[in-house]
């Protein structure tokens, strides 16, 4: 992506190959924050850290803080898992994940470890966390070599103690020189990236230390040593100039309301009007935002009309971002709950939107005859076939409703692939972040000779085509 251009632009000038490896720390540097704080904020919120546990977390870590206990005695005495099986806490290391460490991936670091993947480097994670912290974030970022803190289990289950060394400080190093002696990889050529001062030794024992959001010591062995430094900001709190972006987008309404307004009553038209000012304001909030949108393919967009455009709906930008494209002559289908809005409910019921019913697939294709009229009257329609938004990349499964749009309205799909709108607002966020966007538009897909009897095979085919340039 052009914004990460200059980020990985070093790694794409590397030497490639697997002898080269890249190791990643993960909080706050793959991550905003810190892993630990989401287990520990799922524990408050579900009542399974008792009070008692509470006091004792705390106390442990002031007695860490103090250098008065040892980091694998501060996991064992904050610990509330003991007794859990291996099942039970990767269950629980996928929900925190879910939940509240998705959306916190640095994109920058993403870019960083797509880099050195497209180089043949041998990737992997050198983390103090344990496994069930870790282990959902490697899958996540496609990275197949984990070395972390480990739990002893008897019997499947977590006795309350750590497997020592853990992975932490000199371990980290230690961790990293027995894989690098086992693979051939050579580490005078390797990469590792940290933002803490405790990870000095593997930091020195590699040829390209990259620090990521340093604490105060680290920046400062920085300065003496000449090692880069990148600072991320894309993750964690907003800064006043995110904030006041948002209220420069929200008050884009004022002005593009201006713009539409007369066309509709120039013309009659009701839906020229909302077209231009709907597309207006696409235009002025997604650059008050600072979202720029790269788009491949751009002229299937207009090639055949009325299409069926789909989307895969990974943000709340999502609409914006299918508005700025389309521009006209196009129907959306949003959940029912949308129409009680106060705000975009009138608005996208005068635009002509089909309100479907979720989790009722007899109510959900009842309700998309009127997008099979639209298609019919010429216009188009846009849906997001997976019908929620995804907290990762990961592509859900694909409903059938936009399909059977399509063939009833004797309409082409057009696949509409965006790859990382989640740099910008990723699913539970409320402030969009600058970001640039990539998008591809595959062309458009012929339905008039589908059949419903091999509609399931069909949707496969889209589903693995956007699976395909997602992974590109």
């Amino acid at each position: 992506m052009a914004k990460h251009a200059e980020l990985t632009r070093d790694i794409a000038r590397s030497p490639a190959g697997a002898k080269i490896g890249a190791f990643f720390d993960v909080d706050r540097t793959l991550l905003a924050g810190y892993s630990g704080v989401a287990f520990f904020q799922e524990g408050l919120s579900s009542g399974k850290l008792s009070p008692a546990s509470l006091l004792q977390s705390t106390l442990a870590a002031v007695r860490f803080g103090l250098h008065r206990t040892s980091f694998p005695s501060l996991i064992e005495e904050s610990s509330s898992f003991e007794g859990q099986t291996a099942e039970e806490l990767a269950e629980l290391g996928e929900r925190v994940f879910t939940e509240r460490l998705a959306t916190e991936i640095y994109p920058e670091s993403r870019a960083l470890v797509k880099a050195h993947q497209r180089r043949g480097h041998t990737v992997a994670i050198v983390s103090s966390a344990t496994h069930f912290q870790v282990d959902s974030i490697a899958r996540e970022l496609g990275i197949e070599h984990v070395f972390c803190t480990e739990l002893e289990m008897d019997g499947g289950r977590f006795t309350g103690k750590v497997v020592r060394p853990a992975c932490y400080r000199e371990g980290k190093a230690e961790a990293a020189e027995s894989f690098a002696k086992r693979e051939g990889i050579d580490l005078d050529q390797s990469y590792f990236y940290s933002d803490s001062h405790d990870d000095i030794a593997l930091l020195e024992r590699v040829g390209h230390p990259r620090l990521v959001n340093p604490d105060r010591k680290l920046s400062e062995q920085a300065s003496e040593l000449g090692w880069p430094v990148h600072h991320f900001s894309s993750r964690g709190w907003p800064g006043l100039k995110e904030l006041a972006r948002l209220g420069l987008s929200l008050g884009a309404v004022g002005p593009a309301t201006l713009v539409g307004a007369p066309v509709a009553l120039a013309t009659g038209s009701l839906r020229k009007g909302l077209d231009l000012g709907v597309s207006t304001y696409s235009d002025l909030s997604t650059a008050l935002i600072g979202v720029e949108i790269q788009v491949e393919g751009e002229e299937h967009l207009w090639s055949h009309r009325p299409a069926v455009f789909i989307f895969n709906h990974q943000s709340g930008l999502d609409t914006l971002l299918m508005a700025k494209l389309l521009r006209k002559d196009v129907v959306g289908i949003a959940k029912a709950e949308l129409r009680s809005n106060p705000i975009m409910g009138p608005i996208l019921a005068a635009m002509g939107t089909v309100f479907v019913e979720r989790g009722s697939p007899d109510k959900a294709k009842e309700t998309m005859k009127p997008a099979v009229h639209a298609l019919r009257e010429g216009l188009s329609i846009v849906v997001a076939p997976e019908g929620t938004r995804s907290p990762t990349q990961r592509l859900g499964s694909f409903k059938k409703g936009a399909f059977h749009a399509a063939m009833a309205g004797g309409a082409p799909i057009v696949p509409i692939v965006i790859r990382n709108a989640l740099d910008a607002l990723p699913k539970k966020a409320l402030v969009a972040r600058p970001a640039t966007i990539d998008v591809v538009v595959h062309p458009p897909i012929p339905t008039h000779d589908w059949t419903h009897e091999e509609l399931d095979l069909r949707i496969e085919e889209v589903r693995r085509l956007y699976q395909e340039t997602l992974e590109a």
